[in-house]
């Protein structure tokens, strides 16, 4: 027996693949991307008795091998290309008890590739309760396979996979059944021609768009030859295979599942009358909305203020105690000050993400996505363009991997072009920081004027990204004809250690990315605020003593006259002076400019520059709200960050691409550098205009 086991764990969406992957898994799992492709994949390490490791890959939902989008064509590949190091010893095909019939198509397929298969059948627990009974000997016989009964909600049947997957050379590889009956003759060609190859192998190289490994692909390339079929015949082939497959489903069904409709339950249909109703629905989901922001503000505000204070102290605390020095002072003024603007925000992204979390996993969010279809139509868009759209108040990155299951290219791209305009969690901590500066703190309704300021943002760059695409739709002259497909699964309470372990993974992955950005920003930025040439810079402590000599400034008062002369004429300083008249009239100051320049690497990074500009000769035990609190606006004096100000900052980044990966990862998916270069000319131009009017109206 292999030291590790290679494992795919394979079904449809919504049938607790997922939950079954953290049960097995835990915390021992990492996100990545498959090679070559913008696709994410989950992988993890499950211990199993006896000291065998099993590595498990988490593969993207697919209804069949018939694949219709490039996440699909994932599957296909791994499960085709036998030198792939990821190429499975044993598949795992996660089943919902309440959709079995639909879920075995799957299974009957990947067991004609001659892999030893285990069938899970998840969501036991719900059997009594929709009067449903299995005969499990039957199946296991009829589908030449081991079958494990779980419920991870209950955690019952997961040493049993365990079991399985160590025993995975004992299962049968048979398959359930003779697909080839559906054309006799064409398929004893192809068996005659390759009489060393697999049969249902070569059929899928025949009718999907696959990639092998370089060994591999000149063993098929005479493939081609069979191609003699036109693409008609050969989807009408397709379709014999799954009716072929659903009579073998059928028989095997009638006596090894039983379901007794009087027992039945369904609360399901009242339900989705209601969360999915043409007029209630928006309301209920305008509700949720507002509590979740609310809460967002409520719940995090004792933790956010313990953070800021905290780094504050830990800061002072770093100056009193280590040696003076340039790096006591980047110890203190660049890296903790740096990396506590990104921290402090830590609780109310993770409260995002913690509510985000529960919406998916208790079915609320697929009625979501059904009813933004409806509005997305009205403005052009495909149905399949709501899941980017709503999946990008996460990241726009992921958002923009998920339109490949956009099947229209053009449909596709206004699709990429448009997502970057919803909300993500990287503006939110500009938004939160901005808004506690310029908000007032009164309520309203039980509301605070801040949660709805930050509902309110949010949809302004839902409403940007619907308007612009449907300016695109008329630009192009395109009539949308894709028809729109979600699953509808069924509401269940969120399983605590899915939503715990969704919260941590997106969490430690918003602070560690963020974080090694903010990081390497952060030292730059300090070196760079820390220094400076000629005699203005060098002679600060003189010019400034010289200039205040009648003033009868105290020491303090004295060395903050120093430090925020020496500040403006550093390396940042000259930049920043720059680049201020530019961004003067939006009401910025140069501080602010260099913010909007270095966020351009990620749009959090905002606030640590602002941070750690603000730290530099400061000796105060201040934390970078009061800072910011305390800048006055040279020119027209009283405070920087006013409402005009602050409003204006909040709608430039409302609008602009201030995100460097974004843009790297739709050049990718366009393959061209002209889209993003126009994302990023026309979003940044946008935003400019729209502050500017912002700021002018509001002075």
């Amino acid at each position: 027996m292999s030291k590790q086991i290679n494992v795919a764990l394979i079904g449809n969406p919504n049938t607790g693949k997922t939950s079954v992957f953290n049960a097995l898994t835990g915390l021992n799992q990492k996100v990545g991307n498959y090679p070559g492709i913008t696709v994410e994949k989950k992988e993890g390490i499950c211990k199993l008795p006896r000291g065998v490791k099993a590595h498990i890959i988490d593969l993207p939902g697919t209804y069949s091998l018939n694949a219709s989008s490039l996440d699909e064509n994932v599957v296909i590949e791994l499960l085709l290309n036998r030198n792939g190091k990821d190429y499975p010893d044993v598949a795992i095909v996660v089943s919902d008890v309440e959709n079995l019939k639909r879920n075995l198509l799957l299974f009957t397929q990947i067991k004609d590739l001659e892999i030893p298969t285990i069938l899970v059948i998840n969501m036991s627990d719900r059997m009594a309760y929709k009067g449903i009974s299995l005969d499990i000997p039957h199946l296991e016989k009829e589908l030449k396979t081991k079958i494990a009964l779980i419920s991870t909600r209950k955690n019952k049947g997961i040493d049993q996979v365990k079991e399985l997957i160590i025993k995975h050379k004992e299962l049968s590889i048979e398959p359930c059944l003779n697909a080839s009956l559906i054309d006799t003759s064409y398929f004893d060609n192809l068996r005659q021609a390759f009489p060393n190859q697999l049969l249902y192998k070569l059929w899928l190289v025949i009718t999907q768009d696959v990639n092998f490994g370089k060994t591999d692909r000149k063993n098929y390339e005479a493939v081609e030859d069979f191609k003699t079929k036109s693409k008609t015949d050969l989807k009408r082939l397709q379709q014999k295979e799954t009716i072929k497959r659903y009579q073998f489903i059928n028989e095997t069904l009638k006596k090894g599942q039983t379901i007794d409709l009087k027992t039945a339950k369904d609360l399901r249909i009242k339900l989705d009358r209601i969360l999915t109703h043409k007029v209630w629905g928006y309301l209920i989901f305008a509700a949720i909305l507002l509590l979740i922001f609310q809460a967002i503000y409520d719940w995090s505000s004792v933790p956010m203020d313990f953070i800021d204070s905290s780094f504050a102290a830990l800061s002072e605390w770093v100056k009193e105690t280590l040696p003076e020095g340039a790096f006591t002072n980047l110890l203190a003024e660049g890296i903790i000050s740096g990396l506590g603007g990104i921290v402090i925000f830590i609780p109310q992204i993770a409260f995002l993400f913690l509510f985000i979390s529960i919406l998916e996993e208790s079915g609320y969010m697929s009625r979501v996505v059904f009813l933004m279809d409806r509005i997305m139509r009205r403005f052009g868009l495909s149905g399949k363009s709501v899941v980017p759209l709503i999946s990008g108040t996460a990241c726009a990155i992921p958002a923009i991997m998920a339109t490949r299951n956009i099947e229209s290219w053009k449909e596709r791209l206004i699709t990429i072009l448009v997502t970057p305009f919803t909300t993500c969690s990287a503006r939110l901590p500009v938004y939160l920081i901005i808004i506690a500066l310029v908000i007032p703190e009164g309520r309203v309704l039980g509301l605070s004027y801040q949660a709805l300021t930050l509902m309110l943002l949010y949809l302004i760059g839902f409403g940007a990204a619907v308007g612009s695409a449907w300016i695109l739709n008329k630009i192009m002259g395109l009539k949308t004809k894709s028809f729109f497909v979600v699953e509808m699964p069924n509401y269940k309470l969120p399983l605590f250690k899915n939503v715990a372990l969704t919260v941590l993974e997106k969490t430690k992955a918003f602070v560690f990315g963020a974080g090694k950005i903010i990081l390497a920003i952060s030292i730059v930025l300090w070196f760079l605020a820390s220094y400076g040439p000629g005699d203005n810079f060098n002679n600060a402590e003189s010019i400034i003593t010289e200039q205040y000599a009648s003033d009868n400034l105290n020491t303090s008062e004295l060395e903050q006259k120093i430090a925020s002369h020496k500040l403006e004429h550093s390396f940042i300083g000259i930049a920043g002076h720059a680049i201020e008249p530019a961004i003067r009239p939006l009401g910025y100051d140069w501080k602010i400019g260099v913010a909007i320049v270095s966020s351009f690497a990620a749009r959090e990074v905002f606030v640590g520059t602002l941070a750690t500009i603000y730290s530099v000769g400061s000796d105060e035990e201040e934390t970078i709200k009061n800072r910011m609190a305390g800048e006055v606006n040279p020119i027209l004096g009283g405070p920087l960050f006013n409402f005009a100000s602050g409003i204006s900052l909040m709608l430039f980044y409302a609008f602009a691409m201030q995100c460097m990966s974004t843009l790297a990862v739709v050049k990718r998916e366009t393959n061209s550098w002209k889209w993003p270069i126009y994302q990023l000319v026309i979003m940044s131009a946008f935003a400019y205009i729209i502050a500017l009017v912002a700021y002018q109206v509001l002075i």
